[in-house]
């Protein structure tokens, strides 16, 4: 089990050259969550960036559970900020990220992300956790 973030989602539809990677844990994995706050901000991401339909395809084909948003869970995510956020922490999630971060700690599974912001919190990457 896993937890994808927005910016893995993004460079799979984008083609960004960290796409296959990502989209071999997607195929190696059956259990993919991500949370409603996540959906939203990849598809406003998707929406500026013109990939909505590729976006969409990969909601559909690769995620397994889509984790509600409750008042627990916004709580979560708004602990995350404050402690790894934007001008709070050098990891600087942002609000996007911490549904992500927030979900991954919740379900205590690695989280498929890209980039440099999650390295600086104490959160398991699928990537790095990936078998050889």
């Amino acid at each position: 089990m896993i937890v994808i973030d927005s910016s893995a989602i993004i460079a799979i539809a984008a083609g960004e050259p960290s796409a296959h990677e990502c989209e071999k844990i997607l195929e190696a994995e059956n259990s993919v969550l991500i949370s409603t706050g996540t959906v939203a901000e990849v598809l406003i991401v998707a929406a500026r960036r013109k990939l909505v339909k590729e976006v969409s395809d990969i909601l559909k084909s690769s995620v397994t559970q889509t984790i509600d948003l409750t008042p627990v869970r916004a709580h979560l995510a708004a602990t995350a900020y404050i402690r790894w956020g934007k001008s709070f922490d050098k990891a600087g999630l942002n609000f996007g990220d911490c549904f992500s971060y927030a979900t991954a700690k919740e379900f205590d599974c690695p989280l498929l992300y890209i980039g440099d912001d999650f390295v600086h919190t104490d959160i398991r990457s699928a990537i790095s956790s990936a078998p050889a």
